[in-house]
């Protein structure tokens, strides 16, 4: 059984507060699209998918309880109106990942439609949101297991040598079931290859500044029993260096992928990909479609997330001293780890240019360059 990051059932939304993982599992309940809003910016929930569905979740939560006590209004028009200020006011809490924008596009879409039928009610207009929030949580879950599908026939026919049966893959910051509705993404690659009996072993980067990969995709890897090693962002260059370690292919989630394949993601991504080139290993980009924006003609365009300083000079961690295999609860320490006064500058994500993709693994299949060396991304959107 893999982790159920997110839990929803009737209205009833909770999720597991990934600041306090590995050491600490606990979920949090979200009522309101307010309450969706800082889990977002506080990164209690992350992944590009996953906050898209709670964004989107948080919102039908605040719907069913103001239909439960009579205080939506009658009115079609002025509940859609309210959702789009909603959706508008989600929207903002993190700007990189397009996943958020296209399901508020999406969603907002729909009650416009609903609020346009003669006999439409304020009622009608909020089922029928909460009806297409409920069904992205459903959906998600599907792509993913279809993306680790296709991603690892891929790897088995593209990655791995000749004389060879399994792979070694290097994966990069939190794209499993944290990140998403469940399975994952780049992490559901891994998952798919490790059911298949195909997966040698994964490494997973610690990702600083943040630690995603040490935190949750670590333990995420721990949980399913998947044979893995941790190692720090800078020990990567060895790692593919080494001979008798033979990384076959380096596979990654994202943020944002433009329409020309430039793709955004955690910092770190795109140094991953020049390494992946100068050593001869495929590298690959996981992600659905909601997260290829067509719109975003390359990675130029993209919007870069800073976060606080504080992520850099500060870590979060349990006592040496805590026995975590108690009933009790560890105690979790901040210490800062830099020197008082020093600029900080943290981009959230990096860019890596088409060039340096193989492919990019959706729902629909692997996008590859075509031969004229660019990707046509607007195909996997056809029929």
């Amino acid at each position: 059984m893999t982790l159920q990051a997110i839990q929803y059932s009737n209205g009833n939304l909770a999720i597991i507060d990934q600041l306090q993982l590995p050491h600490v599992e606990k979920y949090l309940t979200i009522r309101t699209s307010e309450e969706g809003w800082h889990a977002i910016k506080e990164m209690r929930v992350r992944g590009a998918p996953a906050i898209a569905i709670v964004a989107a979740l948080s919102l039908a939560s605040e719907l069913v309880t103001l239909m439960a006590s009579n205080e939506l209004s009658p009115n079609a028009v002025d509940t859609q109106a309210f959702i789009t200020e909603k959706l508008r006011y989600l929207v903002s809490s993190r700007p990189t990942a397009v996943n958020l924008g296209d399901a508020a596009a999406k969603l907002q879409a729909i009650v416009v439609e609903s609020a346009k039928l003669p006999e439409s009610t304020g009622h009608n207009v909020a089922a029928e949101f909460i009806k297409a929030a409920e069904a992205m949580l459903v959906k998600d879950v599907e792509d993913n297991k279809k993306i680790g599908e296709y991603g690892a026939i891929w790897v088995s026919r593209n990655a791995i040598p000749a004389n060879d049966s399994k792979a070694t893959i290097l994966t990069h910051c939190n794209t499993g079931s944290l990140a998403t509705s469940g399975y994952g993404t780049a992490l559901g690659v891994i998952r798919a290859l490790a059911s298949n009996n195909i997966l040698r072993h994964a490494y997973c980067t610690e990702t600083r500044p943040y630690n995603q990969g040490s935190r949750l995709t670590a333990f995420e890897l721990v949980h399913d029993c998947i044979p893995a090693t941790l190692i720090t962002d800078s020990m990567a260059a060895a790692l593919l260096a080494k001979t008798d370690t033979r990384v076959n292919a380096i596979i990654v989630g994202a943020d944002r992928v433009a329409a020309n394949g430039d793709t955004a993601n955690k910092i770190g991504t795109y140094g991953l990909a020049v390494l992946a080139r100068h050593h001869g290993v495929k590298f690959l980009v996981a992600a659905p479609l909601t997260t290829i924006d067509l719109a975003t003609k390359t990675g130029a365009e993209i919007i870069i997330e800073e976060r606080p300083a504080s992520e850099v000079t500060m870590i979060r961690g349990i006592c040496e001293n805590s026995n975590v295999d108690s009933c009790e609860t560890p105690q979790v320490q901040t210490v800062c780890t830099a020197a008082k006064g020093i600029n900080v500058w943290n981009p959230a994500f990096d860019i890596t240019p088409r060039t340096l993709i193989d492919g990019i693994i959706t729902e629909k299949g692997v996008a590859e360059k075509g031969p004229d060396g660019v990707f046509h991304l607007e195909d996997l959107f056809r029929g």
